[in-house]
């Protein structure tokens, strides 16, 4: 089972709303199609780019200040539908059985701001042969109203549910980068806090300090890397920045 993220950024053009790069994205979808066709149990996740951050920015709205307006709600979501809507088109243009799921619809979260999301049907789908096409997405929050529940969140809760052997991140760098070079593997927070903004560093919704710091939490390996090398991580060679937080 594979779990990997399309980073928004790396399928958009986030200097320009509501834009795809279809050439960045046709190869992602290649890739995915060439895993599925040898074998692979794949779970797609895709970041907001330049279609849900711009909306989200607009009206305020992050993973904890929310909004109770209707029209931020369909702002977020409604761009993020369509977004998803381009990837999974661009999968089915290439014989992937592409699924799209949208979070709002079955995802919360609590008081506490922790995200529950029910990967039953997630799960079924991949048994009966579909590619799960998931995003990040405004989704109902306890006492906030809507909050945003960030792609990196998604990844996370689905690798440990799904028991997933392999977690891919796909990001406009090929890799956490120390004075512009790649670094190999991570193992703690420690090991880069200075090129990550320190120990205390907190970004849940974007950025690498809040994904090294949640992939660190998953038993299963996770692998940060650049769109050139999301066809070797989907074929199981070692690609980008390996994080092994609970994996020996």
């Amino acid at each position: 089972m594979i779990v990997v993220k399309l980073g928004g950024s790396v399928m958009t053009r986030k200097e320009e709303p509501e834009t795809v790069d279809h050439g960045a994205l046709d190869r992602a979808a290649v890739a995915v199609a060439g895993a599925v066709e040898a074998g692979a149990d794949v779970v797609v996740v895709h970041g907001g780019g330049s279609f849900g951050h711009h909306h989200a920015e607009r009206h305020g709205v992050t993973d904890t200040a929310g909004t109770h307006d209707p029209a931020a709600l369909l702002d977020v979501h409604g761009a993020m539908k369509r977004l998803n809507d381009a990837v999974v088109e661009a999968l089915v243009a290439h014989d992937v059985g592409a699924a799209p799921v949208h979070p709002f619809s079955v995802a919360h979260r609590d008081r506490d701001g922790d995200p529950t999301f029910p990967s039953g049907g997630i799960a079924t789908m991949v048994a009966e042969g579909f590619v799960p096409v998931l995003h990040g997405d405004g989704v109902p929050h306890r006492g906030e109203g809507v909050t945003v529940l960030s792609g990196d969140e998604i990844v996370v809760e689905l690798a440990r549910s799904l028991s997933a052997d392999r977690v891919g991140l796909c990001s406009t760098v090929p890799g956490v980068l120390r004075d512009g070079e790649v670094i190999d593997e991570i193992r703690s927070y420690d090991e880069v806090a200075d090129v990550l903004g320190g120990s205390d560093a907190t970004d849940v919704t974007g950025g690498m300090a809040g994904k090294v710091r949640q992939l660190l939490a998953l038993s299963a390996p996770a692998t940060v890397f650049g769109l050139d090398d999301l066809e070797g991580f989907l074929a199981g060679e070692r690609v980008g920045t390996v994080i092994r937080g609970g994996d020996d």
